[in-house]
């Protein structure tokens, strides 16, 4: 069963296993406009991109919990919905350029959440400086 976006607001999907971690990017996914599904694995990540078709975003931790790791779970996003950006995160691993699907941003923790709302915003509405949600 598909569900379409009832809020005004873009949906972002927040993985994150660490669960003061998902709540701080939850946070900001939500201060920058967005509505934020937050999840602690790439199963739970799959599940909610095959049941709901107003996911517009996905910002990932590389390390997390379920059949894939962040940067698998990156790859297998941009193969089979190619309309979702994708954006990952990692505190214990530098992730290189080449490692990432084109066109999808790295950043390190500790990210400074105005990070993560610009590069949404520019990702989700292809317009720098807006969010589709004034």
């Amino acid at each position: 069963m598909s569900r379409t976006d009832t809020c005004s607001e873009p949906a972002v999907l927040v993985v994150e296993d660490e669960a003061l971690q998902r709540l701080d990017a939850v946070a900001t996914v939500e201060a920058a406009g967005f509505q934020a599904i937050g999840v602690s694995n790439a199963d739970e990540a799959i599940n909610i991109l095959e049941t709901r078709d107003d996911i517009r975003a996905m910002f990932t931790d590389v390390q997390i919990p379920g059949s894939m790791d962040g940067l698998a779970l990156t790859r297998l996003v941009k193969n089979r919905w190619p309309k979702v950006a994708t954006l990952v995160t990692s505190g214990k691993t530098t992730i290189a350029e080449a490692d990432l699907p084109r066109g999808v941003p790295f950043f390190p923790k500790p990210y400074l959440p105005f990070q993560i709302q610009a590069t949404l915003r520019h990702l989700i509405t292809d317009v720098p400086g807006t969010n589709g949600a004034d």
